[in-house]
C-alpha cells in the first residue's frame, strides 16, 4: 500500500502540479518568476519532477557532500525526489520496535482516537471570476488547534486520501468597541483556521455552479427559489434596509406600490387608461387592414 501511495505521489499530474505552483504564497511565486519566468496557471516544476525550491536543496546537499553515499555514487534528481516524497508520505504516529525475537514490527506512538472531537467543514474553493473549478485542491474550515500533520493524518487514516501539500492561515474575527467603550471580538464563527490541501486524485466540490450548464445552472436556482425563496428573502431584506436608510433623510417621502396616496392613485389610472388607448389604436389598424384586404 505504501509503495502505491509513493508512486502515485511521485507521479503527480499536471493540473496537480499547477494547483500546486498557484497554492504557492505570493511572496515565494514573485521570487521564483525573478528567476525563472513561468505563464499564469502553469507548473514551475522542472522536467525532473522538482520545485525550484526542492532542486535548490538537492543542489546545497549535493555542494555539502550530504547525498554521497558508501559506494561513491550520488542519487539522481529522480531519486532523491523519490526518496522526499517516501518521508512525506510516511504515516505519523508510528515508529519502528525490535521484539525479543528479533521481528520488526509498527507501534503507534501516543494514544489512539476513536472518535475524534474536531470538525473539519468541506467548503468551495476560492476560484476568481471567470476560472474554472481547480479539482486538485480541497479547502477546509478546521479549529486553531488542528496542525498540517493532523490534517494529514486525519485525511489519510479516515478516508484514505493522500495530499500533496497543505497550506494553513487564521481568519480572526473583526474587532467591534461595546457601549462602555471596550473592544470585544466578533462572533466566534468568524474565527477559524483555513487549510487549503492538495490531492493526488481530483474531487470536485458538489453541485458548483459555475461547472453546470446553463439549463442545471437555471434549473438549479429555481430549484433555490421554490425551496427557500433566496431571492425573495434577498427583495425583503433590501427594502427594509432602504426604508432605515432613507426614512430620517429631509424630504423623502415613501412612494411604494402598497401606498395609497392621491397621487400614487391618480398615476396608476393614467397609466392604465395609456395602456388601453394604445390597445384600441392596435385594434383599430388591424380591422381596417382587414377591410382593405
Amino acid at each position: 500500500m505504501n509503495t502505491l501511495l509513493k508512486r502515485c505521489y511521485s507521479t503527480l499530474p499536471d493540473a496537480a502540479a499547477a494547483a500546486r505552483t498557484s497554492s504557492t504564497p505570493r511572496a515565494v511565486r514573485l521570487r521564483r518568476s525573478r528567476k525563472l519566468p513561468t505563464a499564469t496557471g502553469d507548473s514551475d516544476a522542472l522536467p525532473s519532477g522538482l520545485t525550484p525550491t526542492e532542486f535548490a536543496r538537492y543542489q546545497r546537499a549535493l555542494a555539502k557532500g550530504e547525498l554521497l553515499g558508501s559506494d561513491g555514487t550520488e542519487p539522481t534528481e529522480g531519486e532523491w525526489l523519490e526518496k522526499l516524497n517516501s518521508r512525506r508520505t510516511r504515516l505519523r504516529g508510528t515508529r519502528k520496535v525490535v521484539t525479543p525475537s528479533g521481528a520488526t514490527e509498527t507501534r503507534i506512538v501516543g494514544e489512539k482516537v476513536y472518535l475524534p472531537n474536531i470538525i473539519f467543514r468541506l467548503v468551495p474553493n476560492f476560484t476568481p471570476p471567470g476560472k474554472p473549478y481547480n479539482p486538485y485542491e480541497a479547502t477546509f474550515r478546521i479549529p486553531q488547534s488542528v496542525t498540517k500533520t493532523d490534517v494529514r493524518a486525519y485525511l489519510t487514516a479516515v478516508y484514505g486520501v493522500q495530499t500533496t501539500y497543505i497550506r494553513t492561515d487564521n481568519y480572526m474575527a473583526p474587532m467591534r468597541r461595546a457601549s462602555n467603550g471596550a473592544w470585544l471580538r466578533g462572533k466566534s464563527f468568524r474565527t477559524y483556521k483555513r487549510a487549503v490541501v492538495g490531492l493526488v486524485e481530483p474531487f470536485y466540490y458538489p453541485m458548483m455552479l459555475e461547472d453546470m450548464s446553463t439549463e442545471d445552472r437555471e434549473a438549479r436556482e429555481r430549484f433555490l427559489e421554490q425551496e427557500y425563496q433566496v431571492n425573495s428573502w434577498a427583495d425583503s431584506v433590501k427594502s427594509h434596509l432602504l426604508r432605515l436608510t432613507k426614512k430620517n433623510s429631509p424630504g423623502w417621502v415613501w412612494r411604494g406600490d402598497l401606498t395609497t396616496r392621491r397621487g400614487t392613485i391618480l398615476k396608476k389610472i393614467a397609466e392604465q387608461r395609456a395602456l388601453r388607448e394604445q390597445f384600441l389604436q392596435v385594434t383599430k389598424e388591424r380591422m381596417q387592414e382587414t377591410r382593405e384586404r
